[in-house]
């Protein structure tokens, strides 16, 4: 495949996620990236699958959805994750261990990749084995540091697949960090700034890891997103959720994409408050959106 300039990358896990009425594409770097190709802007995801029916299947999925991919084939299973909703359809996750997603290989194919990155999306979960970790940190390490050019870290702690070394290096490689409120309150336990206000601790890690930008979400609370001197804060829309699967990443994928697209941090945030609230409305990750929602940065 031919690689173009001004790629967005979401790197990390690629997996099965098994729902209630059945197994869906999950994983964020493809709920990620799928939602950035919506705006019109080249995706790719980076992960592994193992060579089996699952992972055949996600390679299907993806080439359906038309999204670009390096997705490397390792002898280790295809990743699942049991999800059960709660009745407030937030769901509630099982992590299978030791799969193909935790065995990323550093390719020269991933090499080239990062010099044409023009802004890439990775978590902590993919980093809980040392393959991942440290192909993921060598891609980030490559990526040109510019202006206009974002390396996000969507924080995703998921069953204590995290440390606070992991947690620290991320930080530091990253120039976005994106935190809800849950994962505020534990990042603070690990860094030892408990007793102080999210607000006040989000202006701690903004200045503590030089960041232009950090975006808390608090849920129905509304999320913030803070820069040097300034924050944006913007209400939850009320609306009937079917489940939150993926919301995160669609939030994620649309602020990204209206910055590359030059619209401004408000307006930004703005976008991904609707978009993730849009997806909270449909079943699974990766619902097609509404054209009024793309048209608002092309």
């Amino acid at each position: 495949m031919k690689t173009k300039r001004n790629l967005v990358v979401g790197t990390g896990e690629a997996l099965w996620d098994i729902l209630p009425e059945g197994k869906k594409l999950g994983g964020a770097p493809a709920n990620f990236a799928y939602h950035v190709s919506q705006f019109g802007l080249e995706s790719m995801v980076v992960s592994a699958v193992g060579d089996d029916k699952l992972g055949n299947e996600i390679l299907d999925n993806l080439s359906e959805k038309k999204l670009n991919m390096l997705i490397e084939e390792v002898q280790y299973p295809t990743g699942t994750v049991q999800v059960e909703l709660d009745s407030e359809g937030i769901p509630c996750y099982d992590i299978k261990e030791n799969v193909a997603w935790d065995n990323i290989p550093f390719t020269d194919s991933l090499k080239s990749i990062a010099e044409r990155t023009t802004a890439v999306c990775f978590g902590s979960l993919a980093q809980r084995n040392v393959v991942s970790r440290e192909t993921i940190n060598t891609f980030l390490s490559l990526i040109p540091n510019k202006k206009g050019v974002y390396k996000i870290f969507d924080i995703n702690l998921r069953q204590g697949f995290y440390t606070k070394e992991i947690l620290c290096r991320s930080m530091e490689q990253c120039n976005i960090l994106k935190i809800n409120d849950e994962e505020l309150v534990t990042v603070s336990r690990l860094f030892g700034y408990p007793g102080i206000d999210l607000q006040d601790k989000c202006w701690i890690l903004l200045a503590k890891y030089n960041l232009e930008m950090l975006i808390l979400t608090c849920g129905v609370n509304g999320s913030y997103v803070f820069t040097p001197g300034n924050v944006s804060f913007v209400e939850t829309p009320k609306v009937e959720v079917a489940d939150t699967v993926g919301a995160g990443d669609s939030f994620t994928a649309a602020f990204i994409s209206a910055l590359l697209m030059k619209k401004s941090v408000r307006e930004a945030h703005q976008l991904a408050v609707n978009v993730s609230a849009f997806v909270c409305t449909q079943n699974g990750a990766m619902p097609r959106l509404p054209e009024n929602y793309i048209s608002r940065i092309v």
